[in-house]
């Protein structure tokens, strides 16, 4: 009966702590109490803060590579301090190629004669750099017990287009360089980070799904894969990153092999550089032009031969228009909105999302 009752008053109290209504005075605490922790937050923020040096605008040394040309100069690419708020606490292993028995492998192939510097170049170049950046990082540490992260490098996408290896050894590799990976063991692999910079995402690795589904996993690649029924991307772990474009080519290096032109002497009103992959839209697009020739430029461009532009006459191109236009591909991204924005053509990107140009 005790317990009944005092299963009874709880309940009582209960509805009547429910009831309470909200007063003037509790607003006026919960409004101080924000007002606290905020200036308290930033007062930490301050007593953490530590100045970064400021350096000298990049410049590109003859006879120097893309990737060393970039990293050695931090300031341009400066880390969060460490510590509190503001100022990013955090330790990021990364994998030696040496360390771990097949990760050079899908580095450089099963021959070992594919470069970094070759696998820096063009839309996948990402893999590379990003590996660069965190070789260079403050942030980096040589201990794996203290690490938060660990950063597995592969140059998977360059490996394969160059013939390094096949789909079956990509996967073989792969599955080959996990088990030699206790740290991934023990986190199931959700602290380990990798990067997939193409339109395949990380069905690059086929058994993705098995052995990396709650690994990061840094890719241009969103919510639909090239020809794939399902995606490798989860928003609540996976990190969308741009496609990579040639610094030489970019406004970060300052480049003036492309000089931009005033949109008032721009020839086309816009463009679609691109190859039609057998897409109703694209193809539109072809016929349009030849319609239209003095309003839309859209030549029939091949990965191969006379119909291919080289990177300086595809920009070329490129900055000739006051649209640049995107149509739906294969992918669910595409490299053209960011050499449109990036580099100095500055034309304004369209996307069409449709299939049918009407």
């Amino acid at each position: 009966m005790g317990s009944v009752g005092r299963g009874r008053a709880l309940f009582t109290a209960g509805n009547a702590h429910q009831n309470i209504v909200c007063g003037r005075a509790h607003q006026i605490g919960a409004l101080a109490l924000i007002a606290a922790t905020f200036f308290l937050t930033r007062a930490l923020d301050r007593l953490h803060d530590i100045p970064i040096p400021s350096h000298p605008s990049l410049s590109t040394v003859a006879g120097e590579s893309p990737v060393g040309t970039l990293f050695q100069h931090p300031g341009f690419l400066s880390w969060p301090n460490r510590g509190y708020g503001t100022s990013l606490s955090l330790k990021i292993y990364v994998y030696e190629e040496s360390e771990v028995d097949g990760l050079r492998e899908l580095m450089r192939g099963k021959d070992g004669k594919i470069s970094a510097e070759s696998c820096a170049k063009g839309q996948w170049g990402t893999q590379v750099k990003i590996h660069h950046l965190l070789l260079k990082s403050k942030f980096r540490t040589s201990r794996k017990e203290e690490a938060d992260l660990f950063f597995v490098p592969s140059y998977v996408k360059c490996v394969r287009m160059n013939g390094g290896l096949n789909d079956k050894e990509i996967n073989q590799t792969y599955v080959k360089v996990l088990g030699q990976m206790p740290y991934f063991r023990l986190s199931g692999g959700r602290d380990h980070v990798f990067v997939f910079p193409s339109g395949a995402g990380a069905h690059l690795f086929r058994s993705w799904a098995v052995f990396l589904n709650r690994s990061i996993i840094l890719t241009p690649e969103g919510d639909r894969t090239d020809k794939r029924t399902i995606s490798s991307f989860h928003t609540w772990k996976d990190i969308i990153i741009p496609g990579n474009v040639d610094d030489g080519l970019t406004t970060f290096y300052e480049s003036r092999i492309v000089q931009p032109i005033p949109l008032s002497k721009r020839k086309y009103l816009a463009n679609f550089l691109g190859r039609a992959q057998g897409k109703v839209g694209r193809l539109q697009l072809l016929e349009l032009a030849k319609q239209y020739p003095d309003k839309l430029e859209s030549p029939e461009l091949q990965l191969t031969g006379p119909n291919k532009l080289g990177r300086v006459e595809y920009f070329t191109h490129l900055r000739n228009a006051k649209f640049c236009l995107s149509p739906r591909g294969e992918s669910s991204w595409t490299l053209r909105f960011y050499e449109a924005f990036f580099v100095f053509v500055s034309c304004r990107n369209v996307f069409l999302l449709s299939y049918q140009i009407r």
